[in-house]
C-alpha cells in the first residue's frame, strides 16, 4: 500500500510531462510538415560545384 502513494504521483507527473512536451512540440510547428520530407527523399541531389569541372574517365 506505500507504494502506491510512490507510484500514483510519480504516474501522474510523467504524464503531465508527456502532455507538456507534446503540446510544445504541436505549438513550435514540428508537425506542420509531413508530407515535405516523404517527398525530398525522391529528388537527386546536384553534386558539388568541384565534382562537376573534374572530367569523367
Amino acid at each position: 500500500m506505500a507504494a502506491l502513494y510512490i507510484m500514483i504521483p510519480a504516474a501522474l507527473v510523467l504524464v503531465g510531462l508527456a502532455l507538456y512536451i507534446f503540446f510544445w512540440a504541436v505549438d513550435s510547428g514540428q508537425y506542420d510538415d509531413l508530407e515535405g520530407p516523404a517527398h525530398s527523399i525522391l529528388f537527386d541531389d546536384e553534386p558539388p560545384a568541384a565534382e562537376q569541372d573534374k572530367p569523367r574517365g
